[in-house]
């Protein structure tokens, strides 16, 4: 049996780690931290979640929980010890991030057949089967690596030439930025000036919401336009991804951009007055202890000193005290479609797969899914078998065939949405309805998938630790 290399321990590398020795397959797991640390991680934890606590909504027949669904069909394991370390959070999934990191390093740290090696990798070997899931901070030295893959061999009749001008990323812009959103403490919120709902009462109230009047809000909207931001290095182009812009670059597009973002507050009637407010910030729990949370959507890329003042003007938090303060990081990923198949094998390099946020999806279950498919697929490829993509009509299907098939020249990386499935075959006007059929068709397609890779027999996984 062939062992599989797979680099990154993070939710991607952790996830297909133990797919592959859900198979049989033996793993060398490969993670730097401690080693060599990253600007954003804290720990030395694998699957530590960097940005946020919530891995998306949890409302059967929406897109993020479909894929969710099709992840725990499949024997996801992150998502198995997400839902045990879950915190109060609406209709939404979130977890206490140490213990879930915890968790997962537990589980994959007592599983015999796979080798955990705390080291940089820099080359990759191109005979051996290898899953690269470095995540947003992949190192400048496998940057490099990745490129050299990325641009040779070229197949017959193509140049490097050609690849590079169908998009192919050069060292130096194989990647955007990410922002990251404070966290404040628990009993430094004013609980007097801020009330607990969940948006048009969807789940249980668990968000602490603080409401803005017009004046409030334009107050903050000024100070927060005038506040200074971290200067950038000379090298830097801050080439952000638009589904996780940092608050003041979303307000320099308008006055009115924050409350039709981040601090929209449609659906969150204030009881005390009975009324919608101006505008609402959110803050959602951060752990199963309830002593801190995180202000929802306010990644930001100001001086420390600066946030602490401008975000004190939001009603609650005029003591508020920082446990983090909002920051940005650099975000590496490949030019996908130019790249790989929909089996995430490299097309020049078939035996190198890539998963996770490098690979050109966005979002902590989108990386976990990506990596139980480079896991299965890798498994695959170690016992001799040919891989099988997942059906189109499915989320998995869907996600692979976006981030295989998009232009390549303006590729961006992409959440988990309906409009990256199909269309259903008989138009329906009914949104609800129609998301309905399409959740029960991709979950159809998905149990066939699914009951082709069991021809394979698959050993029962270990228990998670409690």
């Amino acid at each position: 049996m062939n062992r599989v290399r797979i680099i990154g321990a993070g939710l991607a590398g952790s996830e297909a780690a133990w797919q592959c020795v859900r198979r049989g397959v033996p793993v060398d797991l490969f993670e730097m931290r401690p080693v060599r640390t990253t600007p954003a991680h804290q720990t030395a934890e694998f699957a530590e979640l960097v940005c946020s606590n919530s891995l998306k909504s949890d409302s059967e027949n929406t897109a993020p929980w479909l894929l969710k669904e099709e992840m725990r069909r499949a024997g996801s394991l992150l998502l198995e010890i997400a839902r045990e370390t879950s915190v109060p959070a609406g209709h939404a999934l979130a977890v206490d991030r140490r213990e879930f990191s915890r968790k997962v390093t537990e589980a994959i740290a007592r599983e015999p057949l796979i080798n955990v090696r705390r080291e940089e990798v820099a080359q990759i070997d191109d005979g051996q089967i290898t899953v690269i899931a470095t995540g947003p901070l992949t190192s400048d030295a496998l940057s490099a690596e990745i490129q050299r893959l990325s641009l040779s061999p070229p197949s017959e009749g193509e140049s490097t030439s050609d690849l590079s001008r169908a998009g192919v990323p050069a060292p130096h812009n194989l990647y955007f930025y990410d922002s990251i959103s404070p966290i404040v403490e628990a009993d430094s919120i004013n609980m007097d000036r801020v009330y607990m709902a969940a948006r048009y009462d969807k789940g249980s109230a668990d968000y602490i919401n603080c409401p803005m009047s017009r004046e409030e809000y334009d107050a903050f909207y000024d100070a927060l336009l005038a506040a200074q931001s971290v200067e950038g290095k000379e090298w830097e182009k801050l080439n952000y991804f638009e589904g996780c812009l940092p608050i003041e670059e979303i307000a320099r597009r308008g006055r009115d951009t924050l409350r039709f973002g981040p601090m929209k507050p449609v659906g969150l009637i204030n009881p005390r007055t009975g009324k919608m407010p101006y505008a609402v910030v959110q803050l959602r729990q951060e752990n199963l202890r309830a002593d801190s949370y995180n202000l929802v959507g306010f990644q930001n890329h100001l001086k420390f000193a600066e946030q602490a003042r401008v975000l004190r003007l939001i009603p609650g938090l005029e003591d508020a005290r920082f446990l983090r303060y909002g920051q940005i990081h650099r975000n590496t990923y490949i030019n996908a479609p130019t790249l790989l198949t929909a089996t995430l094998q490299m097309k020049q390099h078939p035996r190198t797969l890539f998963a996770g946020q490098i690979c050109g999806v966005e979002g902590y279950v989108e990386s976990i899914a990506t990596g139980l498919m480079a896991g299965v697929h890798a498994a695959a490829l170690a016992s001799g078998s040919e891989p099988v993509p997942p059906p189109r009509a499915t989320a998995f299907g869907s996600l692979m065939h976006y981030i295989t098939q998009a232009d390549a020249k303006n590729f961006q990386p992409a959440n988990i949405t309906f409009d990256l499935l199909p269309a259903l075959a008989t138009r329906i006007r009914d949104r609800k309805e129609r998301h309905r059929q399409q959740c029960e068709w991709a979950l159809g397609e998905f149990a066939r998938w699914l009951s082709q890779l069991r021809d394979i027999p698959i050993p029962p996984p270990a228990e998670v630790p409690a």
